[in-house]
């Protein structure tokens, strides 16, 4: 079970790495959830819409894209894509902090695997519900 990080934009500080970690695989623990390896990927939003648009063929900048690569059942294989600009304008927009919102879109991908949706109003207010809850009980 890993969970690695990878800086293709390097204007961003995320502390306490090994404790993230930990975190991360916690909630697959508590989802129930076999996780294999979990990849997060940040980057600008030219790379992410470059991304969006070549593998959802969406032409239009995002904050994260999770994909789930398993093959097996049980066996969770992810890569979570994340732009640092768009957590930096939406950490502005939203009135938080740049931790509080880089830790919520970590958190977002790692839900994404664990089942979360976020495409109808009641899915997304689910999402925000489990996204709360790990900020809240990451950041006690």
């Amino acid at each position: 079970m890993t969970v690695q990080f990878f800086f293709l934009q390097h204007n961003i500080s995320l502390t306490n790495r090994a404790a993230l970690k930990l975190f991360i695989k916690s909630i697959f623990k508590k989802e129930r959830k076999g996780l294999d390896s979990l990849t997060y990927i940040f980057c600008s939003d030219e790379y992410l819409l470059e991304i969006n648009k070549t593998h959802l063929k969406h032409n239009y900048y995002t904050d994260i894209i999770t994909f789930d690569l398993s093959e097996q059942p049980g066996q969770i294989i992810g890569e979570v894509y994340i732009s640092i600009d768009r957590v930096r304008d939406n950490a502005t927009t939203l009135g938080t902090t740049i931790n509080e919102e880089l830790h919520r879109v970590i958190f977002h991908g790692a839900l994404h695997l664990c089942g979360y949706k976020d495409k109808t109003p009641q899915t997304q207010k689910e999402m925000s519900a489990a996204e709360d809850r790990c900020l809240s009980t990451y950041f006690k």
